[in-house]
Formats: structure tokens, sequence, C-alpha cells
């Protein structure tokens, strides 16, 4: 199977736009389901596939995930999101739904900030070697 070829910075913006804008709020179809954080976005690449056909390991968050926690049921959920070292899977017991994507929001623009700065920085070696 491919691995994903999204790009990774444009993941995590539509991963952070689709937080601003509610996306994990229930669902009108399904409301007494609840919702799982990078699951069921358009982030996740077994996004609406039921059967999950894609392994995790080709997802592009995969790479933010311990090596410990690889081959975890959900391995997204295991992303370290502060400095505290709160994941989804410790965040889901004891606190509510606004905390809890308010520190996916928080590593998001962490994340994408670092990778713009590397970007940038990979932008002025590739001037300063030309």
């Amino acid at each position: 199977m491919p691995e994903d070829d999204r790009d990774l910075l444009e993941v995590l913006k539509f991963e952070l736009s689709f937080l601003e804008q509610g996306g994990y709020g229930r669902s009108v179809r399904t409301p007494w389901k609840p919702t799982s954080v990078f699951e069921d976005s358009l982030t996740c690449l077994n996004f609406g596939d039921p059967g999950h056909s894609h392994p995790c390991r080709e997802c592009l968050l995969f790479h933010f995930v311990p090596e410990n926690s690889r081959n975890e049921n959900v391995p997204c959920h295991h992303i370290v999101l502060n400095q505290k070292g709160d994941t989804l899977a410790t965040l889901n017991t004891g606190y509510n739904q606004l905390e809890l994507e308010e520190s996916v929001k928080s590593w998001l623009r962490n994340a994408i900030q670092r990778l713009e700065h590397g970007e940038a920085q990979a932008a002025g070696t590739a001037k300063h070697t030309a």
C-alpha cells in the first residue's frame, strides 16, 4: 500500500481549522455516538472506512507517535500534546471535550510553527548555498 502522500503542514493546518470551526461536535446524524479526535476528521486515512483498510503507520501523524506507543489500537491518541506528557488517551479520562480540543489545538499550533520555522530555515540555507 502506498504511504500517505499528503503534505504534513497542510494536514496539520486543515486539522487546526477543522477544530477551530467546531469539527468534533456531536454529529447530527449520530448524536449518540461520541467523536474521536483525528479519527473522525479527514486527517485520518481511514475516515469513513469501517474496515480501516489503511494501517496507521502510513498516516502522516504516525511520526509524532512515540516509539513505545506505535502498536496501540489508535496510535495518534498517544501523541504527546504538552510538556506534562498529556495525550488524547490520557485526556479522555477526567477532561471535558472542550479542554481536550484546546490541548490538541495548542499542540497543532506548536507543530505548525515548528514546521514552518524549519521550512523557512531550509529555504534560507538553500538561498545561501545557491
